[in-house]
């Protein structure tokens, strides 16, 4: 068997080959290396700089205190509520696809139950001579405003005609969600009032003053409303 035998001469001549393969991976690194840190540096400086970015600037006034009102009521009990809003608009002449819109929106808050004390005549609470007794008449619980919850409300879908996506890319101010923040209070206080909001918290008034007034001596409590006999 013949075995093959490198001379110094093809070693020699060999050796510059291999050194140019060496410096072309140099240089091939080197590019590289040269490109990811334009890369960075390129990244960085848009980041920095960022002339299409925006910047938040609170110029808001301090909040002015314009009034304090008593509170002489109890707010018994209070209901959450949640209400979604499928409103629709059309255009009588026109497709929906060019005039028209229908959004669905879902709206969330409470409803408070209060009992107000403010109006309470002099012989609401009437008191036996042993002072063991006590008699009170209370007007029924009232619904206040509801109160939609900002983070939990929200549009949940929409569908617009080409003019009104035009029409809203052409205006200066946002979209006007107004209308459905109305439109739910509406159906939630109606809600509201079907419930039976307004009962519980007559019934936890009730219990409220039955414990309060017995703690103070009381033996016998009668809690009565306006409307009973």
């Amino acid at each position: 068997m013949n075995r093959q035998t490198s001379t110094p001469q093809a070693a020699a001549a060999a050796e510059p080959a291999r050194r140019r393969s060496r410096r072309g991976w140099r240089y091939l690194a080197g590019t590289l290396t040269v490109l990811v840190l334009l890369v960075v540096g390129v990244k960085l400086t848009w980041s920095y700089l960022n002339p299409f970015g925006e910047t938040t600037i609170d110029r808001s006034q301090p909040v002015l205190l314009q009034s304090i009102q008593n509170m002489s009521r109890f707010q018994a009990a209070s209901g959450n509520f949640q209400v979604i809003v499928d409103l629709e608009k059309d255009a009588p002449f026109l497709p929906d696809a060019v005039k028209g819109s229908r959004t669905l929106f879902v709206g969330a808050g409470a409803v408070d139950a209060y009992i107000d004390f403010s109006g309470l005549p002099k012989n609401a609470i009437t008191v036996s001579p042993d002072r063991t007794e006590v008699t009170v008449r209370l007007p029924r619980a009232q619904l206040e405003k509801p109160n939609l919850d900002n983070k939990r409300s929200y549009v949940y879908a929409q569908q617009r005609g080409i003019l009104d996506r035009v029409q809203e890319m052409l205006s200066n101010s946002p979209q006007n969600q107004q209308e459905l923040y109305v439109l739910a209070e509406k159906k939630i206080a109606e809600a509201a009032q079907a419930s039976d909001l307004r009962n519980r918290a007559d019934q936890n008034t009730k219990l409220m003053l039955e414990g309060m007034l017995k703690s103070l001596g009381f033996t016998k409590v009668t809690v009565k409303f306006s409307d009973e006999p």
